[in-house]
């Protein structure tokens, strides 16, 4: 896949964090197995993984809670609109630490997962961390990042079965009365249950579960609305590292991607509208800008202030429009 980005933005996406490095190795250059394996091995020890890890406290934990810091002011500042929520609890430490390519065995060693399932609860109802909650998207999350670590969360993945949407997708909100489903909340689903099946092989409830809720999304081309085919909004075209839980079109394309290669099957051709909005944002150096940074609390920045070229929504879209255009010359 070499040929995806230039050779110059390909030494500048290889002078990286090991982080970004090894996928940059396997996913863009194509190197050896053995190479990207051992720059991904440097994630628990150098750079932006080992700098996390650090912060992984007696508990288990980071910052001492579950979706927020312990002692969250949840009538404060930071729960004010458009403040944005702190990302230095576990569930968003646990998922930098996953999608960086950490190998589970360091946090493993560490009996991670047990000594959270010993120390933490959801701030929702007080529920224990490892059953989940009630929020779609950190039930996602949850998902994922207690298949990586070896925790029981199969009452997760059922929870996904039983509270879908009669159109396909979930909606976080559905404890406040909501009854129609969302993008976001079905993207984050969708991501947990890929994880899920990419380990287990799912089940046959949780695969139908997933086949509805990706129908869902294909159906909207992952950008417009269903029943008026307007664009869902300006913001799904704005780009940004880390994705966090939003949704935008570079993150919903790149879900669509990952389950195309665990699968082996060929692209939905109800996406290209959204590849080629991926495409159309690539700037004439064949990079692409950070669009926004999400406001909120970090324990330390991993990508660039809005406006300039992003090293990892570059990777992120040149390998979507690699997937893309390798069924073309493939055909």
């Amino acid at each position: 896949m070499a040929s995806a980005v230039s050779g110059d933005v390909l030494s500048w996406l290889l002078d990286s964090d090991p982080a970004l490095r090894w996928q940059v190795e396997r996913d863009l250059a194509g190197a050896p197995d053995a190479v990207w394996q051992a720059t991904r091995a440097r994630v628990a020890t150098e750079g932006f993984g080992a700098r996390l890890l650090a912060l992984q406290d007696d508990a288990g934990t980071w910052a001492g809670g579950a979706f927020f810091p312990a002692g969250f002011d949840f009538d404060g500042p930071e729960a004010q609109p458009g403040a944005g929520q702190p990302w230095t609890a576990t569930t968003w430490s646990l998922n930098a630490l996953r999608e960086w390519g950490l190998d589970a065995a360091v946090l493993r060693e560490r009996d991670t997962a047990a000594r959270i399932a010993a120390s933490t609860r959801w701030e929702y109802d007080d529920l224990p961390y490892w059953g989940g909650e009630v929020d779609a998207c950190i039930n996602g999350s949850t998902l994922a990042n207690g298949v990586w670590l070896g925790a029981d969360v199969e009452g997760i993945a059922d929870w996904f079965v039983t509270h879908q949407m009669p159109e396909g997708g979930w909606n976080c909100e559905w404890v406040e009365g909501s009854t129609r489903a969302s993008a976001r909340s079905t993207l984050n689903a969708l991501k947990g249950l890929l994880v899920h099946e990419d380990a287990t092989g799912g089940t046959d409830a949780t695969r139908e579960a997933q086949r509805r809720a990706e129908e869902y999304l294909l159906e909207r081309h992952l950008i417009r609305r269903l029943t008026t085919g307007e664009p869902l909004g300006a913001w799904v075209l704005r780009l940004a590292y880390p994705f966090r839980s939003f949704y935008d079109v570079l993150s919903a394309t790149d879900y669509f991607r990952a389950a195309s290669v665990l699968r082996g099957t060929p692209p939905d051709p109800r996406i290209e509208e959204a590849v080629e909005a991926v495409r159309a944002q690539r700037q004439p150096d064949g990079t692409w800008l950070q669009g926004r940074r999400h406001p909120g609390r970090v324990w330390f920045e991993v990508d660039v202030d809005a406006g300039q070229p992003s090293p990892w929504l570059t990777f992120h879209a040149a390998r979507v429009l690699a997937w893309w255009d390798a069924q073309d010359r493939d055909g």
